[in-house]
C-alpha cells in the first residue's frame, strides 16, 4: 500500500430544508388554515479516528465529502426528514487544520474519538409558525440555511513511543527488525527506507511499546535535502528519541561529525523535538575489534561531550538489542506513572506537545504561503493586456 501522510480536502455539511407554505383543505371541513411542515436539518460531516488505517491514500483520489441536504417541509405539517449525516474514517494520529485560516481544529489521537468539522445547514420554518390572531393565513416561510464548506488539510504522524534517528545506513531498519515483526527493507546503500515504519516491541505479557522507524536524514535536511525533513514530523508524537550512530562507517567518515550533523538538522526543524529526551546508540560494534571497541566508544563519548544514557549494541547479531528495549520499557512506564500522579509533570507534557503542535502549524503555513506565492507569481506571466490586438480599418 502506498504511504501518503497528507491531504488536502473539500467537505461541505448539507443545505436545511426549506420550510412549507400550505393550507389545510379538507372536504367537509370549512375552515382550514395554515399547516405548512417545517424542513429537515442538513447532515453534519464527522472525522472518525479509525486504528486500522495507517495511511491518508482514499483521500488522494476522493477530496469532495459532502453530506446530506435536509428535505423540504410539506402540508399537513409534516417536516421534511433531515439529512443524514456523513462519517469519514482517518488514521488514528490525523491533525485537521483549516487550510484558510490555517487553524487546527482537532487532532485525532484516540480510535473513535468523533470530530465535528462541519456543521450541518438548519431548517427553515413552515408557514404554520407564523399565524396569530391578526394574520390567520400567513404566507410567510423561512429557507433552510446553506450547510458549512471548508478546505481541510489532513496530516498524519505515526503514533509511537519511541522514533529512530540517525543518518542513511546507519542501521535503524535493521535495529527495529531486530527487535519487532516489522520487516523494513534493508540492504547495504543509502535511503533504503522511503517511507515511516512502525514496529511493536514485545517484552512479555501486556508489556509492550511502539517503535517507529523514519528515513534518515542528511547535512541539509533542515532546508529540504533528502528525504528524512519530510518524514521528520512523525517524530514529533513520540516520548524518547534513540539517536543510532554507526561507528565504523563503510566510507570511513566521522561517527562524532555525523551525530553532530543530526543535531543540527533536529533543532532547525523542531526546537522543541530536539528538547525531546535522546538517548545515544552506537551502532554496528561488530565490524570493529573487540580491543578497540571500548577506546572507540569512550572516544566517540568524549568528543560529543555526551552525558546522557549510551548503548552499545550490533543490531544485525541482536547483541545489546534486549539491554537497550527494557531500558526504554522501564523508562517509559516510570514516564507514565509519574504524568498520572504528579500534575506538573503532566503540564510539562502537554505544554512540550503543544509547542511542537505550534511548529507544525507554522511549517504548514509557512509552505502554504509558498505556494500561494508561486501561484501568484505565475498568473503574473499572464495578464489580459497580453491578448489584446490592435484592430486598423483601411479607408
Amino acid at each position: 500500500m502506498q504511504f501518503v501522510d497528507e491531504a488536502s480536502i473539500i467537505v461541505e455539511a448539507g443545505n436545511g430544508g426549506s420550510g412549507c407554505l400550505s393550507f389545510r383543505r379538507e372536504k367537509y371541513v370549512p375552515k382550514g388554515g395554515p399547516d405548512g411542515g417545517d424542513g429537515g436539518h442538513g447532515g453534519s460531516v464527522y472525522l472518525i479516528g479509525d486504528d486500522a488505517l495507517n495511511t491518508l491514500i482514499d483521500f488522494k483520489y476522493t477530496r469532495f465529502y459532502k453530506a446530506q441536504n435536509g428535505a423540504p417541509g410539506q402540508g399537513r405539517q409534516m417536516s421534511g426528514k433531515a439529512g443524514d449525516d456523513l462519517h469519514v474514517k482517518v488514521p488514528v494520529g490525523t491533525t485537521v487544520i483549516d487550510e484558510d485560516t490555517l487553524e487546527v481544529i482537532a487532532d485525532v489521537t484516540e480510535a473513535g474519538q468523533v470530530v465535528q468539522v462541519v456543521q450541518g445547514g438548519r431548517r427553515g420554518l413552515g408557514n404554520i409558525h407564523f399565524k396569530s390572531s391578526t394574520n390567520r393565513a400567513p404566507r410567510r416561510t423561512t429557507p433552510g440555511t446553506p450547510g458549512e464548506r471548508r478546505n481541510l488539510r489532513l496530516e498524519m504522524k505515526v503514533m509511537a513511543d519511541v522514533g529512530l534517528l540517525g543518518l542513511p545506513n546507519a542501521g535503524k531498519s535493521t535495529l527495529i527488525r531486530a527487535v519487532s515483526a516489522a520487516k523494513p527493507k534493508v540492504a547495504n546503500y543509502p535511503f533504503t527506507t522511503l517511507v515511516p515504519n512502525l514496529g511493536v516491541v514485545k517484552l512479555g505479557m501486556h508489556e509492550h511499546f511502539v517503535m517507529a522507524d523514519v528515513p534518515g536524514l542528511i547535512e541539509g535536511a533542515a532546508d529540504g535535502a533528502g528525504l528524512g525533513l519530510r518524514f521528520l514530523k512523525h517524530l514529533t508524537r513520540t516520548r524518547l528519541l534513540f539517536h543510532v550512530v554507526d561507528v565504523a562507517p563503510f566510507d570511513e567518515s566521522d561517527p562524532v561529525e555525523a551525530a553532530q550533523a543530526i543535531v543540527h538538522e533536529l533543532g532547525q526543524f523542531s526546537p522543541a523535538l530536539a528538547e525531546r529526551p535522546r538517548w545515544l546508540v552506537l551502532n554496528k560494534l561488530d565490524l570493529l575489534p573487540e580491543d578497540e571497541r571500548e577506546e572507540k566508544v569512550a572516544d566517540i563519548v568524549r568528543r560529543l561531550g555526551w552525558d546522557g544514557p549510551v548503548f552499545r549494541i550490533s543490531a544485525i547479531s541482536h547483541d545489546g538489542t534486549d539491554v537497550l528495549v527494557q531500558a526504554a520499557y522501564r523508562w517509559l512506564t516510570e514516564q507514565r506513572t509519574l504524568e498520572n500522579e504528579d500534575e506538573e509533570a503532566r503540564e510539562r507534557e502537554m505544554e512540550m506537545r503543544r509547542r511542537m503542535e505550534e511548529e507544525a502549524v507554522a511549517r504548514t503555513e509557512a509552505r502554504l504561503g509558498r505556494k500561494r506565492r508561486r501561484d501568484e507569481d505565475d498568473d503574473d506571466d499572464f495578464d489580459d493586456d497580453d491578448y489584446d490586438v490592435e484592430i486598423e480599418y483601411a479607408p
